[in-house]
């Protein structure tokens, strides 16, 4: 972690040289001497960080060089942040006056001093290291770019697309017999201490065709410790698709009587996953009318560590795997291509270490993930062998624990703070890892050297590999994918991780011993008053923020509302605070603004006070992250957000999304965070202003704005040469002419309207689009007014994204602009709410890259038609809610790819097309909320089944009697 803050301040102290030399008059040699010491620093980390583990001494020395590298970061930004925003439009020096010179002349003479000082504990920092025997290493850049060339060159995983399931076959099929016999109990519990696969198996039933054709609703829901009910009743509503916003604001008995109400008439299987006490299961029961024995058709599968959750449960036990098995496990995850190792020694050692792992399939999936990154490497076999022996003589337990804490020491450097700050989040959180790559950017965790050169990798780049290591390595869990498209295949992206509960009691004991992150829970609510030297804290539980006292902090997340439920009550009554979370997405009730006023007036807000202790106290902040995590509402925010807020100049990551305002403004300091790179301003509010000051946040790089503005916000965007991201884009609210400057865009999301003002039909109009590296575009209609856009602006818009790869509309459009216009690179499209008037498919069907595609109720007319020889690579295909569509022809030689095929909810088709006999590729095709008589023609003996017996899996689901 020290070589991570060190390489932080190294490469940011090196941009404002560069960048704001300006700024740094007066102080650049002693900041240019500074980062020479840093780098020399540098050199002595690796080694200290690999002894650190052994002598408790260099731990505490590289603790204090992380330290004195935050330090260093924050004493010649502030200096060069301050001086900037005092001298823009101030006088020219020449005629400033006396007093404005003394002012800048203390400033000097303190920063001068401080880099002093920090420079005199580096060079005695080096000499306790030096004397302790820490080496020097002087191929930094050389071990640099080898890790840029592993990133490079990785293989794929196929390790961990799938879960491996050795030694669950029998289970496997003896779970899916027990519930999908009607006879048989309706409560199944999997037990098993952790680390078991209880979750893998879990998984593999719920996706299961046999389970999948017998019931008709599923949901999968994580049970956190402790038990939150209604978080779990939601998720399985939101599971069966039956959620609605307003069952959000119900009682929870109400919620509860609903979802009971739907467990009793429809065919449902609910799996709880990791329910840890019979209390949280007696919390849960209310919901469940099979847990009483009054329905015979819906049941519910837990899994638990505790083997007396459910006392008229069937329980299936899960055994460690035996030394057979255990190494067969080794193998898939070590050599996933072909499941053997052939090298004598080193099966050898393998099998040696494998037993260490005492049949814990957790503990030989990580063993192998450590393995499979060492190339089939004999040498590093028997360095990782030895490892192994070393911590079971000096551990505790002498077993799987030790293996787990094997795989912590044995990342490189550059992974550990990146695991390390995976301890912010709480347990079972579905961690969204495009947010996670930007909060380790902001964070200095992850950077890159060759950032904004033509072709060079950026930090995301750089911090996407970094995860795919971790996951590599079998330390995280891929929870959910999103399609990844490229110019040569569509493959799945990593949209959300979790992490195993074993694996995160590991994360949060490093990252206590490292002092890397104060985490406030319930455990830990009398020890607030500790938090005094802290750089990141994460907040779990409510609590007063005026218990911080370090002025260091650097990063502030949370999970939950973020101040005491009694802090509410001393301001509003219980009854108007009730009806606010109920109507938090209600702002226009006038009812609402009758109460909040009358109350208002007489009570004075805790919240501002809340606002204003953090804004004026933690002036050093990067991160400021508010995720409502749980709750089913976002957070309640009072007000308005004070112009405090402009203190927060170092601010680099910025928040403020699903907060509920009661003032639909924001402020103008918002102008003075020049450092920001990620802003989200997708506040809980139908309509809020946004003044005109994000121009001057230069560095942004990922922009998320509301997503309805009022009408006098007009926002010049031009300056954002770095953007990346840009949601909610629109030309209410935009210059479009502005994307023109957003020369490194990758993803934009145009929230309509979009119009092109004095729009040439005869083509010749000005380009839109800048730059060569946009791969997503989205364009969605929020709200009524504004949701169609205009076919030929579409046209124009789609013939400057030249690279695109994945396209997604959301919006009302009479007809597709002709082929030529889309980009050949497209791999993804997914057009919903459309309404053509006319078969979209002559134009897609052209498309030579095009891999997925899904339609959502986007199809006027009743026909559809695909040619011979269309849609060559074609590998997934959804039709959902095509109401109208009656008939479906496909041609011999059509989509000759295909190997998903979905039909949801298209009630007036008839019958498949008869050239789906034609596509021997096809492995699946799903039929869900269709009407009986066309499952019937499809079933063996049905007319139709002779188009599609040689489907290896076809899943019936939901189907409407």
């Amino acid at each position: 972690m020290a070589w991570s803050a060190v390489t932080s301040a190294v490469i940011n102290i090196g941009k404002l040289l560069t960048e704001e030399a300006i700024y740094l008059w007066g102080v650049e040699e002693e900041v240019d001497r500074l980062q020479t010491e840093l780098k020399w620093m540098q050199r002595y980390l690796t080694d200290a960080e690999t002894k650190q583990s052994k002598e408790e001494m260099i731990r505490l020395w590289v603790a204090e060089i992380r330290e004195l590298a935050y330090d260093a970061e924050d004493v010649v930004e502030e200096f060069a942040l301050k001086i900037g925003s005092e001298n823009k439009g101030c006088l020219p020096s020449c005629i400033k006056t006396s007093a404005c010179c003394l002012k800048e002349g203390w400033a000097l003479h303190k920063t001068r001093s401080k880099i002093e000082k920090i420079i005199e504990r580096i060079n005695d920092l080096v000499r306790r290291l030096q004397a302790y025997g820490v080496k020097e290493l002087k191929d930094r850049e050389e071990e640099s770019s080898s890790s840029t060339e592993r990133r490079e060159s990785r293989r794929p995983y196929p390790h961990i697309m799938d879960d491996n399931i050795v030694g669950l076959v029998d289970d496997t099929e003896g779970l899916v017999k027990v519930l999908t016999n009607e006879s048989r109990c309706q409560v199944v519990t999997i037990w098993g201490m952790g680390g078991l696969g209880k979750t893998t198996l879990a998984k593999k039933i719920y996706h299961d065709p046999q389970v999948r054709n017998y019931f008709e609703h599923f949901a999968f829901v994580y049970v956190s410790q402790p038990c939150q009910k209604r978080k779990v009743w939601e998720d399985i509503l939101s599971g069966f698709k039956t959620l609605k916003d307003e069952d959000r604001k119900k009682r929870d008995e109400d919620l509860a009587e609903k979802l009971c109400n739907i467990l009793e008439v429809k065919e449902c299987l609910v799996i709880l996953d990791d329910v840890w006490t019979r209390e949280a299961w007696d919390s849960l029961k209310p919901a469940f009318p099979v847990a009483t024995g009054r329905h015979r058709k819906s049941k519910i599968l837990l899994t638990s560590r505790n083997r007396g959750i459910v006392s008229d449960a069937e329980i299936r036990e899960l055994k460690c795997l035996n030394d057979q098995q255990s190494w067969e496990l080794l193998q898939k995850i070590v050599s996933p291509k072909t499941g053997n190792i052939i090298d004598v020694k080193m099966i050898e050692l393998g099998k040696n270490m494998v037993k260490h792992c005492a049949g814990l399939p957790l503990a030989i999936v990580v063993l192998g993930g450590i393995l499979a990154t060492k190339k089939n490497s004999l040498i590093e076999w028997q360095k990782i062998s030895d490892n192994v022996k070393s911590y079971l003589k000096r551990g505790k337990n002498q077993g799987p624990e030790d293996v787990l804490a094997l795989s912590y020491d044995d990342l490189p450097p550059y992974l550990r703070p990146c695991f390390l700050y995976l301890s912010h989040f709480p347990e079972d959180y579905m961690i969204d890892v495009d947010r996670l790559i930007q909060l380790w950017v902001a964070e200095g965790i992850v950077s890159s050297k060759e950032e904004e050169r033509d072709g060079g990798e950026i930090a995301e780049d750089v911090a996407e590999s970094y995860l795919m290591e971790l996951v590599e390595r079998c330390m995280i869990q891929v929870r959910e994918r999103n399609v990844a498209a490229s110019e040569i295949r569509a493959t799945l992206k990593v949209k959300t991780i979790q992490m195993h509960d074993l694996i995160r009691d590991l994360c949060l004991s490093k990252a206590k011993q490292e002092k890397f992150v104060f985490i406030v829970d319930g455990s830990n609510a009398s020890s607030l008053s500790m938090i005094r030297k802290v750089r990141r804290v994460s907040v779990h539980e409510s609590f007063f923020i005026q218990c911080i006292k370090s002025p260091n902090i650097r990063s502030l997340l949370f999970f939950n509302q973020f101040f005491p439920e009694e802090a509410l009550e001393k301001s509003f009554p219980l009854e108007v605070l009730n009806y606010v979370k109920k109507h938090c997405d209600d702002c226009c009730n006038p009812l609402f603004w009758i109460l909040l006023i009358s109350v208002g007036s007489t009570r004075r807000l805790k919240i501002r006070e809340f606002w204003r202790y953090m804004f004026n106290n933690f002036k050093l902040l990067r991160v400021l992250n508010y995720d409502k995590g749980r709750t089913s509402y976002g957070f309640w925010t009072g007000w308005d957000l004070p112009s405090d807020i402009g203190n927060l100049i170092h601010l680099r990551f910025l928040s403020l999304k699903d907060l509920v305002f009661l003032w639909p403004k924001l402020q103008s300091s918002l102008g003075n965070l020049r450092c920001l790179q990620t802003l989200d301003l997708r506040v809980n509010f139908p309509e809020i202003h946004v003044p005109n000051v994000i121009w001057r946040m230069e560095q942004l790089r990922h922009l998320y704005l509301p997503f309805d503005c009022e009408s006098s916000t007009k926002l010049n965007l031009g300056t954002l040469r770095k953007l990346l991201t840009l949601v909610n884009f629109n030309t209410k609210n935009c210059y479009l002419k502005d994307l023109i400057n957003m020369t490194n865009l990758r993803e934009l999301e145009i929230n309509l309207p979009f119009n092109i003002e004095n729009f040439n039909e005869s083509g010749e109009n000005p380009p839109i689009i800048g730059g060569k590296y946009l791969h997503s575009l989205f364009i969605i209609a929020i709200g009524e007014s504004g949701s169609e856009i205009d076919p030929r602006h579409l046209a124009h818009l789609l013939s400057n994204c030249t690279s695109i790869c994945q396209l997604s509309i959301a919006a009302e459009i009479s007809k597709l602009p002709e082929y030529q216009y889309f980009s050949s690179h497209l791999a993804y499209i997914r057009l919903s709410w459309c309404k053509f008037e006319e078969d979209p498919m002559p134009t897609l069907e052209k498309l030579p890259n095009l891999r997925i595609l899904e339609f959502k109720y986007t199809l006027e007319g009743k026909e559809m038609f695909c040619s011979a020889q269309g849609f060559p690579k074609l590998e997934s295909l959804i039709l959902e809610q095509l109401g109208k569509l009656e008939e479906w022809k496909v041609d011999e030689g059509a989509m000759p790819s295909l190997q998903r095929l979905e039909i949801r909810e298209c009630g007036n088709l008839k019958m498949l097309p008869e050239g789906l006999r034609f596509i021997t590729t096809l492995k699946e095709l799903k039929i869900e909320s269709m009407p009986k008589a066309f499952k019937d023609r499809l079933e063996e003996g049905g007319e139709d089944f002779y188009e599609v017996k040689h489907v290896p899996s076809i899943i019936f689901q939901n189907i409407l009697r």
